[in-house]
């Protein structure tokens, strides 16, 4: 990242120096002292990222990760405008007026992503038709919360709570944790009372994502909170919250990807031996879909990709992650993929709102001239007692 963006800010000041603005050209050495500062708080902000806690940390971190965002979206502005005229081949007579219209195309873009990054997500919801879902789970209500995050810029303790509130406020029977959860930099101490809210009549269950990986000589954060919290991890194993409902959860894949083959092994076991009834995977990177319908899931629900989070990054996602966002049928399977709760690096996004995924089971049953789901009447199933058994 750091070559990265050093290469996109050396594009972005030579632009800058490039401009004439109301007759009059920018101060060279300005900008070089400007570019300067803003690349040294980045690179303090990298080098302290995940290392301690402080005021002076903490703001190194944010500025940096923001300045990012900032960075990337004026070279997207200068860079439609170098489009146009050809790199300065084409339209020479109106050059600069073309760069000064990406500039003024970055500056509104940063300001914008700026305002949707602090916006809260919105809730998502599903309707999944599955086979096996017995009578009295029709209208069963997941909510889904993926890629939180909690521990980058501007995700604090006072942010998740927020967003457990919206969690509660869909009076779910299950809530489900689709990995990225936190940052190696929180405390746990501070984060477990905040996840001692979530509840759910069904219970409230996790997998792991690739920031929340287990690796060596570094703390497992997200397992103690999850631990603490009593939240129920399920790693590469099924569990039964309730009779004709199976949940299984897989680790990270992207991680597995490293050890060929681990992946699908890691799938197997996940669901390998479960009972009959309605299964769903919680798998935080969508990939193996194919592997999963051939195995009988009925529902997958992934997060990762968070849809690129800042345009026109999510054209760059989808060469990696073809099933970026949203709702897809994978051989009879249904796949969601949630955009992402939170977000990752700047607290900015651009026309890619944060998720919170409500999905609602009903029986499958013959369709509506619209081809809806069909309800049935219920909206929310009714069974607020009882506790399921695992397995693995």
């Amino acid at each position: 990242m750091i070559t990265v963006i050093t290469l996109l800010q050396i594009y972005v000041f030579v632009r800058l120096d490039s401009l004439t603005v109301f007759n009059r050209r920018m101060k060279r050495s300005g900008l070089i002292g400007v570019g300067v500062a803003c690349w040294i708080v980045f690179f303090l902000g990298r080098i302290y990222r995940g290392h301690g806690a402080g005021v002076v940390s903490d703001t190194l971190q944010v500025v940096g990760m923001q300045w990012v965002g900032c960075v990337f979206l004026a070279a997207v502005g200068f860079f439609i405008a170098d489009l146009v005229s050809g790199f300065g081949l084409l339209f020479r007579r109106s050059l600069n007026r073309l760069r000064l219209m990406g500039a003024v195309f970055g500056v509104m873009s940063i300001t914008l992503g700026h305002v949707q990054g602090l916006r809260p997500p919105i809730v998502e919801t599903y309707e999944v038709a599955v086979d096996a879902l017995p009578d009295t789970l029709d209208g069963l209500t997941i909510a889904a919360l993926a890629d939180l995050h909690v521990g980058e810029a501007l995700l604090g303790s006072s942010w998740l709570s927020a967003r457990i509130d919206q969690a509660l406020d869909l009076r779910p029977d299950v809530i489900v944790l689709v990995g990225d959860l936190f940052e190696r930099r929180v405390d746990p101490g501070e984060m477990v009372p905040v996840m001692q809210r979530l509840s759910a009549p069904l219970g409230v269950w996790a997998v792991r994502g690739n920031h929340d990986a287990v690796r060596p000589n570094r703390r497992d954060v997200t397992g103690e909170i999850l631990a603490g919290a009593g939240i129920r991890l399920l790693a590469n194993e099924w569990a039964q919250p309730a009779d004709g409902l199976v949940l299984a959860g897989v680790d990270d894949l992207t991680v597995a990807r490293r050890r060929p083959g681990e992946g699908e092994v890691n799938l197997d076991r996940a669901l390998r031996g479960r009972p009959e009834g309605a299964t769903i995977l919680l798998s935080h990177t969508p990939w193996l879909t194919g592997r999963a319908a051939e195995a009988g899931v009925d529902l997958m629900l992934s997060g990762h990709t968070h849809n690129g989070q800042i345009w026109p990054f999510k054209y760059l996602v989808r060469v990696l992650y073809p099933r970026v966002e949203g709702r897809y049928d994978r051989e009879g399977m249904d796949l969601i993929v949630s955009r992402g709760t939170g977000t990752w690096g700047p607290r900015m996004r651009l026309w890619v709102p944060g998720e919170i995924s409500r999905v609602i089971l009903r029986q499958k049953g013959p369709w509506n001239a619209d081809g809806s789901v069909p309800n049935h009447g219920a909206t929310a199933c009714s069974l607020k007692n009882g506790h399921g058994t695992a397995g693995s």
